[in-house]
């Protein structure tokens, strides 16, 4: 999945963009009902420290891209020289921090108002 998405990257077109944009939607979905599903199982064990838990659990999606992104670099790219792969690491670093901080505010804000949904409507008397 993630070679389809590079090469969409490299020679864009109305159909790999609206592709991509599925992608994201899929994304979008998965990261933040994974989110509420762990926030949920958290809440009912009674452990209430769902904050930093939810922006790590679908953060920690990001290091499964930079595993692909070297495995791609050493098995496909076939790079020459020192400074090229020194440039690819350090953008796929950068990619990586802003998918880890992309994907951890799509699970905080998903279990932030999933919780707040829980307890409006609890009842107390």
């Amino acid at each position: 999945m993630l070679f389809h998405i590079q090469q969409h990257m490299v020679t864009p077109n109305l159909l790999h963009v609206r592709l991509l944009f599925v992608i994201l939607l899929i994304l979008l979905i998965t990261c933040s009902e994974t989110a509420v599903l762990l926030c949920y199982f958290h809440l009912c064990a009674e452990d209430y420290h769902w904050w930093w838990r939810s922006f790590l659990t679908t953060g920690s999606t990001s290091f499964y891209l930079a595993i692909y992104a070297i495995y791609y670099m050493h098995y496909q790219l076939h790079l020459e020289g020192k400074a090229s792969h020194i440039l690819y690491l350090g953008y796929i670093t950068l990619i990586t921090l802003v998918f880890f901080l992309f994907t951890g505010c799509i699970g905080f804000f998903s279990c932030f108002w999933f919780v707040k949904k829980i307890y409006s409507v609890v009842k107390i008397d």
